[in-house]
């Protein structure tokens, strides 16, 4: 495990949305921390189970999978692009992406432009939406995923994330309100991915909706091409 990872992971289990039983977080971040026994470590995290939630969504695969059989660590690109594509595919009416660039290697992949496709074109009220944090380099570059927002605008809406908003080095991709693909730096491919995280994902879309609308529609990239 890299050191990225391992931060990741501590900052994950320090999160409200690491809701272990009471003692085994403790003990996981006192071994992680401490580069005790991180095998045994992620030992302990793989046979750890979460509190119940209530009222998990009926029907949903991602809500019958419990414990930390959800919680994925992230040290690779496969990694990571195998993760966006899980947790994007969850998703029943929302999709969430705070992102430098719109990154090509995650999100101008043809496996995950299907999963959106399906996902805006097979659902009612579907929404994906994107903030861009530094917006210049897709505005250089070709991008499906850009291409395809210009297709189905009513579905898809990518705003430059606003100047007044703290920047983040942060990235993830959030799932309507229950899963999760994070990374504490957008610059590496380590992170955390959990398909059945409430409280978790619940945080950082609280995060994302206040830069969202802190960012006017008229800021948002079809808009600025179209001025280009």
């Amino acid at each position: 495990m890299t050191g990225l990872a391992r931060d990741c992971l501590l900052r994950y289990l320090r999160s409200p949305g690491a809701r272990l039983p009471a003692g085994v977080a403790g003990r996981l971040i006192l071994s992680i921390s401490g580069e005790l026994d991180l095998n045994g470590a992620l030992a302990q995290l793989a046979n750890a189970r979460y509190a119940p939630e209530s009222g998990a969504a009926a029907g949903n695969p991602a809500a019958t999978r419990q414990g930390a059989e959800t919680l994925t660590v992230l040290t690779s690109i496969a990694e990571v692009r195998a993760a966006v594509n899980e947790v994007a595919a969850t998703a029943q009416r929302l999709i969430s992406i705070y992102t430098p660039d719109l990154e090509p290697d995650l999100y101008d992949q043809s496996a995950f432009l299907e999963v959106i496709k399906h996902f805006v074109l097979t659902r009612s009220f579907a929404k994906v939406r994107v903030l861009l944090a530094e917006p210049s380099r897709v505005m250089r570059d070709s991008n499906r995923f850009v291409a395809m927002g210009r297709r189905l605008s009513s579905c898809i809406d990518i705003r430059y994330a606003a100047a007044q908003a703290a920047q983040r080095a942060s990235a993830y991709l959030i799932a309507d309100d229950r899963a999760i693909v994070y990374r504490m730096r957008a610059d590496t491919w380590d992170g955390v991915a959990d398909i059945n995280n409430p409280v978790a994902a619940r945080l950082y879309l609280q995060e994302f909706d206040q830069v969202w609308n802190a960012s006017a529609a008229e800021h948002g990239l079809r808009a600025a091409r179209r001025r280009g």
